[in-house]
Formats: structure tokens, C-alpha cells, sequence
């Protein structure tokens, strides 16, 4: 390969990489519990989270709470006890209130399925909007984290300064069928091989037309 724009074969590398090693969290739940609800839910756990306490705390709470009415029963303190150790695990439980608060009063209960829509929701980002989109409507969207973001830009793809520039940027270069799938393998391949810090360039398949930029030491 010569071309990192080359996206067809940037994808099988990435793919390839991906089922060597664990699907992020959010994914991971997605393929047990595919409502927008469960994919919004888990996704406001998993900020800040570490995978797997992410995936511990969504499942604990799903188990007294599967849908958002039973989640609007639950007290704030009930869904922080229930969600701890998360990160900002008492925001979050204040945020998931709100949430219900609202959608139940004006939405029927229902989850919104549009970007514009989800980012009026209280703690819901661009990031999570997306999430849901994809994995909860099955519908296109490029979700932008901190791995995505910083490879994204490290390969030269683009040339940005926020993950929501990214997403724009992402947005008009990537081919539509690549979308979907952009955020997994890239977030599971900055955990594994394009690593913040040091990464393994030795064993990276993308190194002979990755530009490096911002790189200063690699293994």
C-alpha cells in the first residue's frame, strides 16, 4: 500500500486488527441489548470509563432497569450505587433523570433517532449521539472520541484541533460505507497499536504512509 487515503485497504488492515482483540464496551452491549435506549444509556456510562467497568455498571443497572420507564423509577442515588465506579457516576445518575424527565414528558418515552435531536438531551454529546444513531437506529453516523481524533490526525487524514472538527472533516473524506465501522476499529487499534503515547509503529501495517504527525517516540 502507497496511499493512506487508500480507505479500501486502510479498512481490511484496521478490520483485521480489530478481531484480534476486544470490541469496545458500548459495541460489546450493543450485541446483547440493541435498543437506542440500552446504546444512550451505556454510552453516558462509558464516558470517562474504562471499558470494562463500563460494561459491569451498564449490566447492573440494565438488570433493574431495561427500559426508561423503569429507569425514571429508579432514585438518583438508586442509579449511582447501581453505575459506581464510573466516572462522575453522580452526574451521570443526575443526567440519566433529566433524560427521562424529558423524553417521557415530550417524547412518549421514545429515544430520538437524529443528531440535531439527541444533542438537546442533557450530558449528550456529538459522541454519543452518533453512537446511538449507529448502533441503535443502524443508521450512518462517524463517532469522534479522543482515538479516533488523534489517529485520525496522526495518519494524516486530517488536519484538525477538536473531535467535533474531526467529525466534519471525517464526514466529507471517508466513504459512506466506512462510517459505521470507523470508531470501533480505530478506538480498539489506539488501544492495542496507535497507543497515545509511544505507539507500537514496529507492528503497525500503516507505517510505511502514516505522515506521524505529532509523533516524537515510538516502539
Amino acid at each position: 500500500m502507497t496511499d493512506i487515503f487508500d480507505f479500501e485497504q486502510i479498512n481490511i488492515i484496521l478490520e483485521q486488527a480489530y478481531k484480534k482483540n476486544n470490541a469496545p464496551s458500548v459495541t460489546l452491549i450493543s450485541a446483547l441489548k440493541k435498543t437506542p435506549y440500552h446504546i444512550l444509556i451505556s454510552t453516558l456510562i462509558s464516558l470517562r470509563t474504562k471499558d470494562q467497568v463500563t460494561l459491569e455498571a451498564s449490566m447492573r443497572l440494565f438488570e433493574k432497569a431495561d427500559s426508561i420507564e423503569k429507569l425514571a423509577e429508579l432514585s438518583e442515588n438508586e442509579i449511582a450505587q447501581l453505575i459506581y465506579p464510573c466516572g462522575f457516576y453522580k452526574t451521570k445518575s443526575m443526567r440519566m433523570k433529566e433524560i427521562c424527565k424529558i423524553l417521557l414528558e415530550t417524547n412518549e418515552g421514545k429515544i430520538p433517532d437524529e443528531i440535531d435531536e439527541l444533542v438537546k438531551l442533557p450530558g449528550v454529546g456529538r459522541k454519543t449521539a452518533n453512537l446511538v444513531v449507529i448502533l441503535g437506529f443502524n443508521k450512518p453516523g462517524i463517532c469522534v472520541d479522543t482515538h479516533v481524533h488523534r489517529i485520525s490526525n496522526r495518519l494524516g487524514w486530517v488536519k484538525t484541533k477538536t473531535p467535533e472538527e474531526t467529525e466534519t472533516a471525517l464526514r466529507k473524506l471517508l466513504p459512506l460505507p466506512y462510517w459505521r465501522t470507523i470508531n470501533d476499529y480505530l478506538v480498539s487499534y489506539g488501544q492495542t497499536v496507535c497507543t497515545p503515547i509511544s505507539p507500537h509503529c514496529s507492528i503497525c501495517e500503516l507505517r510505511c504512509v502514516c505522515h506521524k504527525n505529532g509523533v516524537e517516540k515510538t516502539r
